[in-house]
């Protein structure tokens, strides 16, 4: 198969389409670490992690807050079923810097009960809101 030069991607919440167009490639973290793809790569099909998500159009980058989901990815696209994705401007700093600190503090008090998984979670999303920002 000749690999095209742009391809699809699809970004679909429960709430809204947050995004539909042509890009160049695509860069998103998974359960197995940052990946990065361009047109014609393998089938596959990923688990999201927080993270942020760099989307390279033909004529701009555009960057995301990624929270959660899975990604189909074919040779011609990539369709994104995400949790919460946000655009920067949709993104409140204060916030995203209280809740850093809350899941950081939580993490190093190893709160009696607290479910460590959910606390490194909600870390990671602060992170890539904070990261999205600047």
């Amino acid at each position: 198969m000749a690999q095209g030069k742009d391809f699809t991607l699809r970004i679909i919440t429960p709430e809204r389409v947050f995004y539909e167009g042509v890009v160049e490639m695509v860069e998103f973290n998974t359960t197995e670490g940052e990946i990065g793809v361009l047109p014609g790569h393998v089938p596959m099909t990923v688990i999201l992690m927080p993270g942020v998500l760099t989307i390279h159009e033909p004529e701009e980058e555009k960057w995301a807050a990624l929270h959660s989901g899975f990604a189909e990815i074919l040779p011609d696209g990539i369709t994104i079923l995400a949790e919460v994705v946000e655009w920067p401007q949709e993104i409140d700093r204060t916030r995203a810097e209280a809740a850093k600190e809350r899941a950081e503090r939580r993490l190093r008090m190893r709160e009696h009960g607290l479910d460590m998984a959910r606390a490194e979670a909600a870390l990671r999303r602060a992170i890539a809101r904070i990261e999205v920002l600047d």
